[in-house]
């Protein structure tokens, strides 16, 4: 008897420190996969304005790095045949330390443009594949009540980790720019800062990470029937019902959006004798990277609350014009040109949070159109066509403004709205959906603002 009352006091103390354990590891791996992402997204944009490229070749460049994430889930078989998840962490995690340090080795050369390009492209694939095994490596590190719960804390150090990276990390750039005698030197020791801490992440994780006995290789016999089995869950997603017009609503529901999150940084940057604010790298940081991103937090929070008491049917067509209707702060902000960091401040936050507010209809309506068999192999297709609805659009938006100039493109990015409309009008969604909520609402919001 004794023995089974010893018993019952041990195993509850092993749940307990199993709890505390994956404390140790889930908020350092969100963070570390927002990291690169926003690096990618972000702050390549910020520091090449910065440095002199133009618009143009900011946003066909930058815009062609989303590629790995378009094409994402077609190599995401390749992470579950190959090695653990655990492996793949850890190996991208070198690369992406490696793959940093490299950027800022490459940023006092001559030809920077053209090799921290590489790097970043090297950043951007592993990134995409490490999102892969992180998000995998989290179910099978977790049971199903710990993965419930730790949803929303996953989400948190990820939205963290888009804090530091547009917010604080732009601020310190902004500094050693005032306290360097070259803007690329200035540059370079920012990104590595962002390596050093990128290679702790690595090490950390190396001994830290838990070893699931389930988390093992497919394997390569049963590498044929993997293949099979993924190109029958491909085409399954286009027998779907409605599937042309979800695939136009995930390719144009954010085609303004798509082109004014290209421009808004160059713009909010440059010059005013070029139609431009003229703010400082570190007023930067503190406007779009912080202000904003709280903003846009604050924004997709409301929306998953209003859309969990009436549903997405219901707030639809609101949340399209929450999405879209507040770019016309940009409009304003480019025919006034606006001198109070205050008024310019509350203006990008009233974008930002229509931003968040509306792209809970957009995630919200993935789930829908992905539920069923193959539903998360159908919901990883979705968010591959949500990227490329964002990278076509945003690599030619540098064009049109070097064309149109800056009030005429944000008029473009308000026209450019009106296809959005039109489709959801079309789009036929179950009137109760999304009014009890998903456990994997919040966290598809936070992870896919872009």
């Amino acid at each position: 008897m004794a023995k089974i009352t010893q018993q019952a006091v041990i195993l509850p103390d092993m749940k307990e420190r199993k709890a505390r354990s994956a404390w140790a590891w889930i908020p350092s791996l969100y963070f570390a996969q927002g990291i690169p992402y926003v690096m990618v997204n972000t702050v390549a944009i910020i520091m090449y304005k910065r440095l002199g490229i133009s618009n143009a070749d900011i946003a066909l460049y930058t815009g062609w790095l989303n590629l790995p994430w378009v094409i994402k889930p077609l190599w995401s078989p390749i992470v579950d045949i190959f090695r653990t998840k655990r492996l793949w962490i850890i190996a991208m995690q070198l690369i992406l330390g490696a793959s940093l340090a490299g950027v800022a080795l490459s940023l006092p050369g001559p030809e920077f443009f053209r090799y921290s390009l590489i790097f970043f492209w090297l950043i951007a694939f592993s990134s995409a594949t490490h999102d892969i095994a992180v998000d995998g490596f989290y179910m099978l590190g977790l049971d199903e009540a710990r993965q419930s719960y730790f949803i929303g804390i996953r989400s948190t150090f990820y939205r963290i980790a888009l804090i530091s990276g547009q917010g604080a990390l732009i601020i310190i750039a902004g500094y050693l720019e005032k306290h360097s005698a070259n803007l690329n030197i200035a540059w370079s020791k920012t990104f590595l800062i962002v390596a050093i801490i990128f290679l702790m992440l690595f090490l950390y994780h190396a001994f830290i990470l838990p070893k699931p006995a389930s988390d093992k290789p497919a394997g390569n016999s049963e590498g044929s029937g993997i293949t099979s089995e993924f190109f029958r869950t491909f085409a399954s997603f286009f027998k779907k019902q409605q599937v042309g017009w979800a695939l136009a609503f995930m390719l144009l529901f954010r085609l303004g959006e798509s082109q004014l999150v290209r421009m808004a940084s160059p713009f909010l940057l440059d010059l005013r004798e070029v139609g431009g604010l003229g703010l400082s790298t570190e007023q930067i940081g503190i406007v779009y990277g912080t202000i904003g991103i709280i903003a846009l937090m604050l924004g997709g929070i409301t929306g998953g609350i209003a859309a969990s008491r009436k549903g997405l049917r219901y707030w639809f067509f609101t949340m399209a014009l929450a999405l879209n209707l507040p770019n016309t702060v940009y409009l304003y902000m480019a025919i006034m040109q606006p001198e109070s960091l205050y008024l310019i401040s509350f203006l990008v936050a009233i974008e930002q949070f229509g931003y968040g507010f509306g792209f809970t209809a957009f995630m919200l309506y993935l789930i829908y159109f992905s539920d069923g068999e193959h539903k998360t192999a159908h919901y990883a297709i979705c968010t591959g066509f949500m990227a490329l609805g964002m990278m076509l659009p945003g690599m030619i938006s540098g064009y049109i403004q070097e064309w149109l100039g800056y009030k005429n493109f944000f008029i473009w990015v308000l026209i450019s709205t009106v296809p959005g409309f039109f489709i959801i009008n079309r789009l036929k969604v179950d009137k109760s959906f999304g009014i009890r909520g998903r456990d994997d609402l919040s966290d598809s919001i936070s992870n896919d603002n872009e």
